[in-house]
């Protein structure tokens, strides 16, 4: 019997995540978007900060702004002591399979990103069939992901592949203005931006349980 584990998301916190309260849990997990400018420096310090939290499982994927883990991988990798990264893998945790990948739709030539349709369709296809936890940079498209102009920003492919592998909680950010929760079809839904659009540092983590 797979043992219960409570999670906590966070995302997009843009080198602010010193004045975030987070609750304690098993596992904390951060949906990319970590650093403000892709720089070893910030990534180092954001190591630091997540020795000091007591969750006993911690789990990163990148962000677009996180060109550090895109340019300069083994440098980062290196100093990422305090977490397991996740690049188009999964990691089994007390029987609950997580899965992380950076990837989102083409937007302002940023980190992590691919062109819509079959170029972003080749990661989606890594993704093992059996995951309870999917984690991805961006959202699924009309999940979450409005952004201020009043358009959907979120991936077509990705949705397919969500609808298709049916995970239980699909967890992302990205969108700041998306922060939130929702269930649909039976998955959990979360947008776990802890900035909002003009990057202040104004939402809360999201707690939720699997298992």
């Amino acid at each position: 019997m797979n043992k219960k584990l409570k999670c906590i998301a966070i995302s997009d916190t843009h080198g602010m995540y010193s004045n975030l309260e987070i609750p304690d849990g098993d596992v904390l997990i951060h949906a990319g978007d970590i650093t403000r400018h892709g720089k070893l420096s910030e990534l180092k310090e954001f190591n630091q900060w997540l020795g000091e939290q007591p969750h006993q499982h911690k789990i990163i994927i990148a962000g677009n702004h996180d060109w550090c883990l895109e340019r300069q991988k083994e440098a980062s990798l290196k100093i990422l002591s305090n977490a397991v990264y996740l690049e188009d893998q999964s990691i089994e945790i007390e029987g609950h399979i997580f899965y992380g990948s950076p990837w989102q739709p083409k937007f302002q030539n940023w980190a992590f990103n691919l062109g819509r349709g079959k170029e972003i369709q080749k990661k989606w296809d890594l993704i093992n069939n059996d995951v309870d936890v999917l984690i991805t940079h961006g959202p699924a498209f009309g999940i979450l992901d409005i952004i201020y102009s009043g358009e959907n920003a979120g991936c077509e492919n990705l949705l397919s592949k969500i609808k298709e592998i049916k995970p239980k909680v699909h967890i992302c950010g990205h969108i700041h203005e998306g922060y939130g929760e929702v269930l649909c079809q039976g998955i959990k839904f979360i947008n776990a931006s802890v900035t909002n659009e003009r990057y202040k540092s104004t939402n809360a983590p999201i707690v939720f349980t699997v298992g």
